[in-house]
This record gives C-alpha cells, sequence and structure tokens, in this order.
C-alpha cells in the first residue's frame, strides 16, 4: 500500500492518542476528528489535520480508523447520514477498532458493501499501555484482501496482529478475551487480598507468583499499580462492563452459559455504583480491601 494513502482517526482518547500519534510519528497524513476537539489538540500540533465531523473524515481519507466507547457510538459514526459509509470514498477501507457488537459489524460491513467500501472490524487489547508502546494486540474480522492493506498500518500500532475470520469475528475474538481477563481481574484481586489478610509482603507475593504458573498479563502490570493506590483508567470500568455484556449477549444467542463472566460483570457493576466507573478495571481490588477506597 502506498505510503501516499491519506488516513483518517475518529475517537483520540486515552488509547486512540498514542494509536493516531504512531501513524503520524511513522510519516503519514492523518486526519483526525474527536469528539471533544481538546482532546485532539495535541496530536494537531504534532501535525494532524483536524475535521469537524466524521463525514469530513471520510470525504478526504483512503483508509479511517475509529476508537469509540460504546456500539451506539459506532452506529452512529458509520451508519448516520453523517457517517463514514453514507460519505466514504468508493475504494476507501473503513477499520472499527472499537470493541463492540458482532452483529453491528457485520450490519456494518453489509452496508459498505453497497458503496464499495471496505470494512474491518478490529479492536484491540493492551490497555493505554500497549497503546503507548505500540504493542497492542489487534483482532480483525473482514475479507482478507482488506486486510492485507490495512497491514501495514496495524504494524505501527500493535505487534500481535491476527486475522480472525470474516466480518464480526474480530468482534468475537476480542469478547473471548474479555471473557478471560474476567477470571484473571477477579483472580488476582482475590489472591491479593488473600495475601494482605495473611500478613505477606505483597510486592514479594506478586513477583513470587509471577514468576510461576499463576503469571498473568494483569498481575504484571495492574499489580504494582494495585499496590500504589493507582486506580487511573488504563481501560475503563465502565467500557468493561460494556464488553461484558456484549459477550453475555453473543453467549445467550448461541445458548451458551458463561457463569463466571456473569459473576465477574455483577462485581464490576457495583463497582460502578460505588463511584468507579470511570476508573481503571484494577480498581475491582477496591471491592476486597476497602482502605484502598
Amino acid at each position: 500500500m502506498s505510503d501516499k494513502k491519506i488516513l483518517g482517526f475518529i475517537g483520540t482518547g486515552v488509547m486512540g492518542a498514542s494509536m493516531a500519534g504512531h501513524l503520524l510519528e511513522a510519516g503519514h497524513e492523518v486526519h483526525v476528528y474527536n469528539r471533544t476537539k481538546e482532546r485532539a489538540l495535541p496530536l494537531v500540533e504534532r501535525g494532524a489535520v483536524w475535521e469537524d465531523t466524521p463525514a469530513d473524515i471520510a470525504a478526504k481519507c483512503d483508509v479511517v480508523f475509529t476508537i469509540v466507547g460504546f456500539p451506539r457510538d459506532v452506529e452512529e459514526v458509520y451508519l448516520s447520514k453523517r457517517g463514514l459509509v453514507e460519505n466514504a470514498r468508493s475504494g476507501a477501507v473503513l477499520v472499527d477498532m472499537t470493541t463492540s457488537s458482532p452483529k453491528l459489524a457485520r450490519k456494518i460491513y453489509a452496508a459498505g458493501k453497497k458503496r464499495g467500501i471496505g470494512i474491518l472490524d478490529a479492536p484491540v487489547t493492551g490497555g493505554d499501555r500497549g497503546a503507548r508502546e505500540a504493542t497492542l494486540t489487534i483482532f480483525a474480522g473482514g475479507d482478507k484482501e482488506d486486510f492485507e492493506k490495512v497491514l501495514p498500518y496495524f504494524e505501527i500500532m500493535g505487534r500481535t496482529i491476527k486475522h480472525m475470520g470474516g466480518a464480526g469475528d474480530g468482534q468475537n475474538a476480542k469478547l473471548g478475551n474479555q471473557i478471560v481477563i474476567a477470571g484473571t481481574m477477579t483472580g488476582m484481586c482475590e489472591a491479593l487480598a488473600f495475601a494482605k489478610s495473611c500478613g505477606l509482603d505483597l510486592n514479594e507475593f506478586i513477583e513470587a507468583v509471577g514468576g510461576g504458573s499463576a503469571a498473568t498479563w494483569s498481575l504484571k502490570n495492574y499489580g504494582p499499580r494495585i499496590l500504589k493506590g493507582d486506580f487511573a483508567p488504563g481501560f475503563f470500568v465502565k467500557h468493561y462492563i460494556k464488553d461484558m455484556k456484549l459477550a453475555e449477549e453473543a453467549a445467550n444467542e448461541m445458548e451458551l452459559d458463561l457463569p463466571a463472566l456473569t459473576v465477574t460483570r455483577e462485581l464490576y457493576e457495583e463497582l460502578a455504583e460505588g463511584g468507579y466507573e470511570d476508573s481503571g478495571t484494577q480498581a475491582l481490588y477496591c471491592l476486597y480491601d476497602p482502605e484502598e477506597e
């Protein structure tokens, strides 16, 4: 794919700002839009081009990436009259990197096909750190041809990049990833609460457990944050609740019961109701250790 392609990026929040920044640093022309303009200004100062609407991005860019909050935001950005599908150039590729609904991903794909537009659903995992360090895992669904076109840009933003299948399969893979995290987050928080109650040195505990069969990404990255009382969002509690609900919805359609996921979602909802919806997912520990609140 030619380096002269014009790129668009919609959603410059905790993760999107870093992801768009890597595309800029690689020398690409990047046009940006964010619902709150102020959050995109640091990118504009670094050379990105501000656009006033998603439609303006669509009309000018060959490849457009989006990472927004919720499925309703995805639907508005892609399928509204002033959205990407209606206003994209013929032959463009639109890439949604939000964790969203597999069903919605297939709906957007079908709408894009009618207009000669490539559509990929390519949600990511790795949190704020993965976005900053360009080590994200990217799960892509859609046509292999479109995946190959966008792969050079994925490689700028991530490390593990997989084409998972057809439209919606990127989302399916990401929801599976979130199901795994449900177990690791509850397990980590309960283990830390147990170790503290036993009087163990928690730093030593994390180092010891992290060197054995219980090692997880969550323990390595979130464990030290918890010990420092750092509950700032690398990934918002409210967004994780959304992801778990999407996974439950997909599982219900397949008549698949996921009781551990349901319990974890209920714990996170309790956490959100306690005022932590805009905290990072590691704040789950506060349910087990009120002293950390």
